[in-house]
């Protein structure tokens, strides 16, 4: 459908700001398929017939022009010019009115590129806003907990480094908040005000890893049916935390070490260089020295991530900060869920401290959350039968003492009442046969409660 619009109009012609109107029935159809200028005159006895015309023929318009807008690509539309005189348009008139059309076809193309630029910006701010308040509200650089030296040290490198453009690689085991020190480095920075942007490499199929990387073009592959900005570009200016950098899949990491080296990259699907200025902080539980030895890891790449490398501890090497992440874990669930929980036995917190958390902090949240759950009284139950000792050098000594302390404590409060929905068992998170089961076999009896 053609869309007219009038934008200057003798006082006699009286027409709508807007008519719409199948192309095969006006002149504008002709000019706009034939790319050529069009001169009704008389306008009164053209074949075309459609609701503009009439209105024009009836104001006593006598003669008229309709001249293509065109630009390299596409014609945009056509300018129309009409007089109340016959033979006021002469052919030899038109290389003039074409120069004046191309001018105006100029000024709309430069007015449809600028609302297509805004709309992107608005877009991209958009897009930015969501990611940053989803983050923020799942993390905060103020939730790093603890006060021992081997906690203290990683920090003092993060602010020591905070200041530079340096790349950064954090080392660590999972669950260590490895994340966590990312963002202290973001908060400390000049940054702090731009984007801080996480792209988790291991949890995105390889396949589309690129693209939400880079970001990709319209028609790029089957299914991308528009431009889609990648995690890059949203971290212009701020601060892009690729975790899980291992699991970056060979084919792309040259990409990525352009990134670095240049600081631009290309989209997927298209040829364009974009410059960026993106701070680069990666985070890895592998070890990539074996990886780059047995080539699954760039050389170059390592080198050029592991300029300022940190190490997160794990909980087990600074288990003097054991009981202040417990009572932080507890208070933060208890709000959550209503709860109020006051009293953390002592047997239970010297067992959480003995146990050697091969998950570290995240294991030790989820079973504070899980342990939250199932303390309906101002005691927290702890469901210490959870924690297996796997390490065969350690004595379970320890950990079976304060099982057996905790269950029988459990039983006193029930009054030896095992089942039922406010028995021991349920209170444990246990079945009753299972509870049966550990209670035979740490030796309680009914004459221990």
């Amino acid at each position: 459908m053609i869309r007219g619009h009038a934008l200057h109009l003798r006082a006699r012609v009286r027409t709508q700001q807007e008519l719409v109107f199948s192309p095969e029935h006006a002149p504008q159809g002709w000019v706009i398929s034939h790319r050529r200028p069009l001169i009704l005159d008389p306008l009164s006895e053209s074949k075309y017939r459609v609701e503009a015309i009439r209105r024009l023929v009836a104001a006593g318009v006598q003669s008229a022009c309709w001249l293509p807008l065109i630009i390299p690509k596409r014609t945009l539309g056509t300018l129309c010019i009409g007089s109340l005189a016959r033979n006021a348009l002469k052919p030899e008139d038109m290389e003039f009115l074409t120069k004046v059309a191309n001018q105006v076809a100029m000024a709309l193309e430069n007015a449809f590129s600028y609302r297509e630029i805004q709309q992107l910006k608005d877009k991209l701010a958009a897009e930015k806003s969501y990611l940053e308040k989803e983050i923020e509200a799942e993390y905060s650089a103020e939730e790093i907990v603890g006060e021992s030296p081997a906690l203290l040290h990683p920090l003092e490198q993060a602010q020591t480094v905070a200041g530079t453009k340096t790349t950064v690689l954090i080392l660590g085991e999972t669950g260590t908040g490895k994340e966590l020190i990312a963002r202290r480095i973001h908060y400390l920075s000049s940054r702090r005000e731009q984007s801080f942007i996480k792209l988790n490499c291991a949890a995105i199929p390889a396949g589309l890893l690129e693209s939400e990387l880079f970001g990709h073009e319209k028609g790029a592959f089957t299914g991308a049916v528009s431009s889609k900005i990648g995690h890059l570009e949203l971290a212009h200016k701020g601060t892009l935390f690729l975790d899980e950098i291992g699991d970056i899949p060979l084919e792309i990491q040259p990409k990525l070490l352009r990134l670095l080296q240049e600081h631009e990259f290309e989209r997927l699907g298209s040829n364009r260089t974009q410059k960026v200025d993106v701070r680069v902080i990666a985070a890895t539980n592998r070890d990539l020295k074996t990886m780059v030895a047995q080539g699954e890891f760039r050389r170059d790449l390592y080198y050029r991530i592991s300029v300022f490398p940190i190490v997160g501890p794990a909980l087990r090497e600074r288990r003097e900060d054991i009981p202040m992440l417990v009572r932080y874990f507890v208070q933060k669930f208890s709000r959550l869920m209503n709860r109020n929980i006051q009293v953390i036995p002592d047997e239970t917190m010297n067992a959480l401290c003995q146990w050697h958390w091969p998950g570290n902090v995240r294991e030790l949240e989820n079973l504070m959350e899980r342990a939250v759950i199932l303390s309906p009284s101002l005691t927290l139950n702890v469901p210490l039968a959870e924690l297996e000792w796997k390490d065969e050098s350690r004595s379970p000594l320890l950990l079976e003492d304060a099982e057996r302390e905790h269950i029988l404590r459990v039983l006193r409060e029930t009054k030896g009442v095992v089942g039922g929905l406010d028995g021991a068992a349920a209170r444990l998170g246990l079945r009753r046969t299972t509870l049966h089961f550990k209670m035979k076999k740490l030796g309680i009896t009914r004459d221990d409660l």
